[in-house]
């Protein structure tokens, strides 16, 4: 195990809301900003955590898509909180399972004794590059931002196991072109406007999915010594209405895992901290509890992450 334990929690969500029939979605306002968004949350955990920037160690960005090419998003965000302090900041990016290895690198400092205390901030404004054409993306993505305040701890809590595979045959499924150095920006008045849209093949990447996560789920449970009746919640991405049908294919019971893909569709790399987030406050999972969180990711990348509350 990993000794670490969560110290606070915060999320943002946007006040606008549109319909697809009975599925509801969250979109930013035009006036509002990504930065704004996760720095939002990230104040909300450090004061429910009782402390301030200045005693975090190192802050992780999570995100899928970041605020500007260079600094890096955890940066811009450490910005907003103190010109001060001690912490590290940098990124990492496994798309929308991007809090899930943020976590994991995380939970290896702090068993190492390398830092005491680390904020992981996740989020996305997905909805500022979808395209109004590909109608099946346009209905299913949401705004959001979660953030996490992880500490070292003496108590039987943390990571038991974790686990991360990409299969590149997959790598085009899902994927967003532009802006970085294959298609800069500045060639976006002479390029492809649609490389700087989301572009997603959803009937692949589905049967990439449904192809691949048995055999790894089978692995990792293997691995780590642990079984689906271990877990005390599960807390996938909510990555479409397929989720739900492909984790009681995987051997998961139905209330055994989070499915509120009507209720907020997929929020990106908040998809898994949002939802967990809502567990905890629900009290639907508490000290002691193992908590699973997993999904899918462009890349095709699948993780897997068993917490012991």
């Amino acid at each position: 195990m990993r000794h670490c334990e969560i110290a606070g929690t915060g999320t943002w969500l946007p006040a606008a809301t549109v319909t697809f029939g009975t599925h509801t979605r969250y979109r930013i306002a035009p006036d509002e900003s990504h930065l704004d968004a996760l720095a939002t949350a990230a104040r909300r955990a450090l004061a429910a955590a009782g402390i301030t920037a200045e005693d975090v160690d190192c802050l992780i960005g999570a995100s899928a898509a970041g605020v500007q090419p260079i600094p890096c998003t955890a940066a811009l965000v450490l910005e907003q909180l103190t010109t001060g302090g001690h912490a590290a900041a940098f990124d990492v990016n496994s798309t929308c399972t991007s809090f899930i290895t943020a976590l994991d690198v995380a939970s290896r400092y702090l068993e190492a004794g390398d830092y005491e205390t680390v904020l992981i901030v996740s989020g996305d404004v997905g909805t500022r590059f979808l395209n109004p054409d590909q109608p099946e993306s346009f209905s299913l993505f949401s705004d959001a931002a979660a953030a996490v305040v992880l500490r070292r701890t003496d108590r039987h809590a943390g990571v038991l196991a974790s686990a991360q595979r990409t299969w590149p045959e997959h790598a085009h499924d899902t994927e967003l072109r532009g802006g970085l150095s294959a298609h800069p920006a500045s060639a976006y008045a002479t390029g492809d406007p649609a490389d700087y849209l989301f572009d997603m093949d959803g009937r692949a990447a589905l049967l990439g999915m449904m192809r691949k996560l048995p055999d790894f789920f089978d692995g990792f449970f293997a691995r780590s010594g642990l079984n689906v009746t271990d877990c005390d919640l599960v807390v996938p991405h909510q990555a479409s209405p397929a989720m739900a049908p492909t984790m009681l294919r995987l051997g998961f019971a139905e209330g055994q895992f989070i499915d509120e893909v009507e209720t907020y569709g997929n929020m990106v790399s908040a998809s898994v901290p949002f939802a967990f987030i809502r567990a905890l406050e629900q009290g639907r999972v508490g000290p002691g509890d193992t908590v699973l969180l997993c999904g899918t990711a462009a890349g095709l990348t699948a993780n897997a992450l068993a917490l012991r509350l």
